[in-house]
């Protein structure tokens, strides 16, 4: 399963939720998270700009918008799964 987490550099809440990801990952491996820093890539600021940090699930395009914890984040996973 592929999930987008969206964010940019100099923010402490993207750095927070960027710190979940490793926990995420050891507990399946059969996700991926591709990292998509807004500042780099304008197309996403008008959507992600003022929520970051997000995870997107891009193929449903269900999203999991700031303040999550890891508990949340293995929420959001398996209901994905169970869709």
């Amino acid at each position: 399963m592929k999930l987008i987490l969206f964010g940019t550099l100099g923010c402490h809440l993207c750095d927070s939720a960027e710190q979940l990801m490793p926990h995420i990952l050891t507990q399946d491996p059969s996700i991926f998270i591709e990292r998509i820093d807004i500042a780099e890539q304008t197309q996403w600021q008008p959507q992600y700009a003022i929520k970051i940090p997000v995870l997107l699930h891009p193929q449903s395009l269900r999203e999991l918008c700031w303040a999550f914890d890891r508990m949340a984040v293995i929420s959001f996973i398996d209901e994905l799964k169970h869709e």
